[in-house]
């Protein structure tokens, strides 16, 4: 019988080949298969040059004559799937056919290796190929066996690099690889990330260091100021910088040589496995380091230079994302997943801008995804990809494909109660095993995202209870009037919802209305973001105090949030800004003075500006 290996890319089919081959090589197989021969037949180099009719089936016929005669050759066919087709011009035979008899009597042993796709696709569909094969699958190793084929590996890849590669390089090779890496197989992505590890060490090593390269640019620079002393004869000076060079010179060559001696200490440890897994993926699993750990403890201060108010909802999402980067948090799921509730403008969704750029130094690394426009049930395939046969099949999904690019993000479901309930199917998967197939069976990993969705339910409640004057104040009947308020929303949302939607999400986060002193806070951001827009005019922007208050009392509106805060900034001063730039009163240059005055801001250049 001829096997025929499937398995997915990477997981070792050719390599089960290869192995047989060796083991007949060093007599460890059975009798019947001593003194055998194994021959990879490579298809391209048969139709390569074929340019008239028949020429192909003449070459194929002989190697087909002189496997028939050797008794002691067994045929190898990488991508067995290719001989469908091979050499098939208009009338002709293809390989497949021609081979069918053969295989058929006897005649000669073949062994084949493909995927499961292409011999689904190829082979299965002619049954009278298919049924000369016997199909052995070839399934991916386990991470414990991934190890030991690296260990195999090491001397040749150590050989191949110059460098060494450490015991716990190739644990940790393995381990992440399977974590991080889920559209490649084992061991293939592991023999990958310790190559390129490998690489990347070696070349950091031959590479000279930026500060010799500046020392021999100061020898270079000094010799030069010398020859110029020189020839102004200013004997004292050129006496001084020889000197300099000398002790230049002294320290580039004890530069050289502490760089040569590290040089031969090439190794490639955890550390630089993880670097490259974070250069793949855009995950960080590499060691923190001080700065990160300090970034990483004074994520809610962070995040509230954007956010004011909000302790708990800050607190739960900071929360979430140390377990994350420490390695704390379950494996299976996604590093945190929130539902935000509260009234329009409180900071819902600028919670979740804040915490993208705290993560990642960039707002605009957050995934948006608008529910409003998943109203409809057949929107649902716009997140995952339409389905076969239909229009944009090949497009991939609007969720799907942004989060295959960037695994390591934000993703935001604004307003979620808007969506179709079948949305609703599609995230029980996300929340609870991190992993959504799109509609190319691709699997898309969730596993390092945060997902965050805001939903405008309880709002009617919230406001009721701010009308009786519950807002955000920091007594104990205050605190308890908010967990009475809470309990009742989430009443509301456990109506709105289904309980094993709910039940798998890790936070349900109830915001506050904004008082006062936010709004003031919110001013001084707002306005903040205003002068460095006017920086690039190269204007100043000077706000009184009394000026704040009056923008704060004019935008202050319980009902919308923060929201009317940003027209009354637009209305009473971006507007009488740009008249005035176009009247000239104020040019590029000029200190502008924001005031209050009968009730009413006014802007005047500063005395003394331009």
């Amino acid at each position: 019988n001829n096997p025929c290996l499937v398995g997915e890319s990477g997981v070792g089919k050719t390599a089960v080949a290869e192995g047989l081959a060796q083991k007949i090589v060093e007599g460890n197989v059975p009798e019947i298969l001593k003194d055998k021969r194994i021959v990879a037949l490579d298809l391209a180099s048969m139709v390569a040059g074929t340019k008239y009719r028949g020429e192909f089936e003449d070459r194929f016929k002989k190697v087909m004559e002189e496997l028939r005669a050797a008794t002691d050759v067994i045929l190898f066919i990488d991508e067995i799937h290719t001989i469908i087709g091979a050499g098939a011009a208009e009338g002709a035979i293809d390989a497949a056919n021609m081979l069918k008899p053969a295989l058929a009597r006897g005649e000669m042993q073949v062994v084949g290796a493909t995927t499961f796709d292409e011999y689904r696709k190829h082979i299965e569909k002619d049954a009278a190929l298919e049924r000369r094969f016997q199909p052995i699958t070839v399934d991916e190793p386990s991470v414990e066996d991934t190890i030991k084929i690296l260990e195999g590996l090491r001397d040749r890849y150590e050989a191949h690099h110059g460098v060494k590669i450490t015991d716990e390089a190739l644990k940790v090779a393995a381990e992440l690889s399977a974590r991080y890496i889920t559209d490649r197989f084992l061991p293939d992505k592991a023999i990958d990330l310790m190559d390129e590890a490998a690489s990347k060490v070696k070349i950091f090593t031959v590479t000279t260091p930026p500060d010799l390269k500046d020392l021999e640019e100061k020898l270079e620079q000094l010799s030069k100021e010398k020859e110029e002393a020189v020839s102004i004869q200013d004997f004292e000076r050129a006496a001084e910088i020889r000197n300099e060079e000398k002790e230049t010179q002294k320290q580039l060559e004890e530069r050289k040589t502490s760089w040569r001696d590290k040089d031969k200490e090439a190794i490639v440890t955890d550390e630089e496995i993880a670097n490259v897994i974070s250069d793949w993926t855009g995950v960080p699993v590499n060691k923190l380091r001080e700065e990160e750990s300090e970034r990483l403890l004074n994520m809610e201060k962070i995040i509230h230079g954007r956010v004011i108010g909000q302790q708990e909802a800050v607190k739960s999402v900071a929360r979430a994302i140390r377990r994350a980067r420490v390695g704390l948090k379950d494996p299976k799921r996604p590093v945190g997943s929130f539902i935000f509730l509260g009234p329009t403008g409180v900071g819902k969704t600028e919670l979740s801008k804040a915490l993208a750029e705290a993560m990642f130094g960039d707002e605009d690394s957050m995934i948006r995804i608008d529910m409003s426009e998943y109203m409809e049930k057949h929107t649902v395939s716009r997140l995952v990809g339409s389905p076969p046969g239909y229009v944009g099949f090949d497009e991939g999904g609007q969720l799907t494909e942004s989060v295959r690019k960037k695994p390591y993000s934000v993703i935001l479901f604004d307003e979620i109660e808007k969506a179709h309930p079948d949305i609703f199917n599609i995230l029980l998967q996300i929340l609870d095993d991190g992993r959504l197939t799109d509609a190319q069976g691709r699997t898309v990993d969730f596993k390092n995202a945060v997902i965050i969705m805001t939903s405008n339910v309880g709002m009617q409640t919230i406001r009721k209870q701010n009308i009786l004057g519950f807002a955000v104040a920091e007594d104990d009947l205050a605190r308890s009037e908010y967990e009475k308020m809470k309990e009742n929303v989430m009443e509301e949302l456990r109506r709105t919802f289904r309980p094993e939607f709910l039940n798998r999400i890790d936070d349900i986060i109830v915001f506050h209305s904004l008082d006062k002193e936010h709004i003031g806070k919110i001013v001084d951001l707002m306005l903040k973001d205003l002068r460095e827009r006017l920086k690039d005019l190269d204007i100043t922007l000077e706000i009184s105090e009394p000026a704040k208050v009056f923008i704060a009392d004019e935008g202050f509106d319980s009902e919308f949030g923060a929201r009317p805060l940003k027209r009354a900034i637009q209305k009473m001063v971006e507007d009488q800004i740009s008249e005035e730039l176009l009247r000239g009163t104020i040019k590029a240059g000029s200190e502008v003075l924001v005031d209050l005055s009968d009730n009413k801001l006014v802007i005047k250049p500063k005395v003394g500006s331009k």
